[in-house]
């Protein structure tokens, strides 16, 4: 057996050193009423340190459910229901809100003059019945391309050959600008509608349109066929005369009330 060296002088003291501070801990532990073993002090040096002790996981993982639930509740109303918003209530539940009407863009500085509510639904139904009585002509080159063809100049004791809804929320504002100055140059009345997505599905169309021109004449597929009662077919026309006199109006009662 190999004889184990003596300790120097410097070596013993820190032994001793050592030695007293690990007595010196354990009274401390032993009075606060703490003791760890060292079964204790191995596991705590191997967990990572960003780890953290869950008591239960359920709550939290009903809690990712529930947004992920919300998220694609809230995805899915944008797309079929813009402008769709969530509101905490008193009790701290998420309600729902859905707005009926779509967001309206920017409006044209010329939107001059603009239906109010009241008259913008008349307009919008005065175009839906326009539309099943094919007397609508729908789109910026339709409508110059019917403007520039009809008469400068109405008699003030009759009613206009027609009457023109344009939509106040189109952008680029060039693509109508034109159009208020050319219906004045030929005598039509006209007003504008907030939404070009509202006037498109009045007029029977899927797509947003940006003005409508509504005639005084049926067209063709709104008048009756040969063979029907021709007294049934004059009341029709004379329902659509009663209609598109309420029309125009609604329309030039707009006109009058723009302040200058």
């Amino acid at each position: 057996m190999s004889k184990e060296k003596p300790l120097t002088d410097a070596e013993a003291l820190h032994k001793k050193e050592k030695k007293e501070k690990k007595e010196k801990r354990e009274k401390r532990s032993e009075t606060d009423g703490v003791k760890k073993s060292k079964k204790d002090k191995s596991l705590k040096k191997d967990k990572p340190a960003t780890e953290i002790p869950m008591t239960n996981d359920e709550p939290i993982a009903d809690a990712v459910q529930d947004v992920e639930m919300t998220t694609q509740l809230l995805n899915t109303l944008e797309e079929e229901k813009p402008g769709t918003v969530v509101i905490k209530d008193e009790t701290g539940d998420l309600e729902i809100k859905i707005k009926e009407k779509p967001l309206l863009g920017a409006l044209v500085p010329f939107a001059v003059p603009l239906a109010d509510d009241k008259a913008g639904k008349k307009v919008l139904k005065g175009v839906k019945k326009a539309a099943k009585n094919k007397t609508l002509k729908r789109g910026v080159k339709e409508v110059v391309k019917a403007l520039r063809k009809s008469p400068t100049t109405t008699p003030s004791s009759t009613l206009p050959h027609s009457v023109v809804i344009i939509a106040a929320d189109i952008s680029p504002m060039d693509v109508i600008s034109h159009l208020p100055v050319l219906c004045e140059d030929h005598g039509v009345p006209y007003v504008f509608v907030p939404s070009r997505a509202e006037l498109g599905a009045a007029g029977s169309t899927k797509r947003p349109t940006s003005v409508v021109m509504i005639g005084k004449e049926k067209g063709k597929g709104g008048r009756k066929k040969e063979g029907e009662e021709g007294k049934e077919g004059k009341g029709e026309e004379e329902d659509w005369g009663e209609i598109y006199a309420d029309l125009v109006k609604v329309v030039q009662k707009a006109g009058r009330n723009v302040r200058v």
